[in-house]
Formats: structure tokens, C-alpha cells, sequence
């Protein structure tokens, strides 16, 4: 079968059709580690790992209905004490129970069918703009370690319980923040305006619908902005391999927490 040209995972430059090995940094395209580092080009243009996010989500949310644990529970809700088993934060679960791991599972974790849908939408928006000027490694980065961030900051107000996606989401709204302010120009200001814009909506949200972690809002949208500015973006700095291994990390992250979330709450 004929080799297709390809972007060389360590240097980011166009390997040839007929190349054996990249003619810029020397990396041997039947390298054992090849598809290790190179993990976050499937399917392209990272679509691959946006869908594996939302089915993570919905999952997730499947498996806290069927847990159940009243407490609150209705009609396609999950209730109160299945939620707490799966990993919902706050300083009821952290200070009580010592679950600061719960900082990562309250990003899975959504309160009615209403809250998960609102969320992967906007996820799905938000989410191919960040690949597209950071690159799917960092993507992952920034939705996990910024909605760590904004449950920390949740914590620190004195949040009692809360849960779901929207401060990791909030994360990447404020790495596009970020990048449309840093990079400028006539693109860079059109970005930073429209999603000044959705920060603007998420404020009135919040103001007007009781219930909103507006402080999970908050830090995550702070969390995206400076992950956004540690770990840069495309224009200014190439995805490299220490990229991809602090991505894979995230993954590995949220698969063992998830897991040890779902082998808690089946033993109870």
C-alpha cells in the first residue's frame, strides 16, 4: 500500500509520500514510539477526540441514572448520593470524604438531560476553533487541567456540591480568549469579540437561573487563559512531543479516576 504524506509528530514538517524518514529532523517513520506521539492525528483534525470526549460525557451520565441513589433524583436525573459515589466535588465531598479527585469526575458528571445536552453543544462548538489554533494535544490539556481549575476555585469560594462540564468547557472559552487577544490582527480581534461575547452570556446565565456555579464558570474561563498562555498556540509554537505526553497523561488521568469512580460506587 502507497504511503501517504504526513506531518512528522517531532518536528511538525511535511514528510513526503516516498520518505522513509523526515529530511528536516531525521525521526524513522516505522519508529516503534511513532504512533504513541503521533496519537492525537487520528482522524485528522482531532473530530476523533472531541467525539470520544462526548461519549465519555454521555456515558458517564448513563451510568449515574442507573445508579441512581435518590436524594433528588427525577426523570432523567441522576440523584444526589449517585452523584457523590461518582464523583461529584465541592467541599462536602472534598473536606468530608477526602475526594479531591472528584476535582477531575465532576467534569463528567451532569444533573438532568437538560444540563448534558446545553454542554456537549457547547462543547461542540467551541471545541473544533481550539484544535484548530492549538491542536488537539492541547485541547485535551486545557478541558482537563482548566476544569480542575475552576473546581479549585469553586472549592475555595466555599461551593458546597457541585458538578459538570461547563467549567472545562468555560477553559477553552478562555484559551480563545486569550489567543484572540494575543494574536490581534483582524482574525485575532474577530475571535476575542465573539467569545468575549459568550463569556458576556455565561455572566447573564448565571445571574439569571439560580443554581449556576458561576465560580466554576469563572475559574475555568481563568484556567483556560493561562494554560492557554503557558502552553501557547500554533502561530507561536508548534504542538511538540512534550505536548502529546501531557495530553496522554490528562487521558490516562480521567480514565483511572473515572474508573476508580465507577469501582467505588458499584462496591456500595
Amino acid at each position: 500500500m502507497t504511503q501517504r504524506a504526513i506531518l512528522c509528530p517531532r518536528c511538525r514538517q511535511l514528510i513526503g509520500s516516498e520518505e522513509k524518514v523526515c529530511s528536516w529532523c531525521g525521526t524513522s517513520r516505522s519508529a516503534s514510539w511513532w504512533h504513541l506521539i503521533n496519537w492525537t492525528q487520528k482522524g485528522g483534525d482531532g473530530d476523533w477526540l472531541v467525539k470520544a470526549i462526548i461519549t465519555l460525557n454521555v456515558l458517564y451520565f448513563a451510568l449515574s441514572l442507573m445508579i441512581g441513589g435518590g436524594n433528588g433524583g427525577g426523570f432523567m436525573s441522576p440523584g444526589q448520593t449517585g452523584l457523590l459515589l461518582l464523583g461529584a466535588t465541592g467541599t462536602m465531598p472534598i473536606d468530608y470524604y477526602g475526594r479531591i479527585w472528584s476535582l477531575l469526575s465532576a467534569n463528567y458528571l451532569h444533573g438532568g438531560i437538560l444540563h448534558i445536552i446545553f454542554n456537549m453543544m457547547a462543547l461542540r462548538q467551541i471545541a473544533p476553533l481550539v484544535i484548530s489554533e492549538y491542536g488537539p494535544s492541547r485541547l485535551l490539556i486545557i478541558y482537563t487541567l482548566g476544569g480542575v481549575f475552576g473546581f479549585i476555585v469553586s472549592y475555595l469560594a466555599g461551593v458546597s456540591f457541585t458538578i459538570g462540564a461547563s467549567a472545562a468547557v468555560c477553559s477553552l472559552i478562555g484559551a480563545m480568549l486569550y489567543y484572540g487577544k494575543s494574536r490581534g490582527g483582524a482574525y485575532g480581534n474577530t475571535v476575542y469579540r465573539e467569545v468575549g461575547g459568550w463569556i458576556f452570556s455565561l455572566f447573564l446565565f448565571g445571574l439569571i437561573f439560580p443554581g449556576i456555579n458561576n465560580w466554576g464558570h469563572g475559574g475555568g474561563v481563568v484556567g483556560g487563559v493561562l494554560i492557554g498562555m503557558i502552553a501557547g498556540y500554533n502561530d507561536r509554537r508548534p504542538e511538540s512531543w512534550i505536548h502529546k505526553l501531557l495530553a496522554l497523561v490528562c487521558a490516562a488521568m480521567t480514565v483511572a479516576v473515572l474508573g476508580w469512580a465507577v469501582f467505588g460506587a458499584l462496591l456500595r
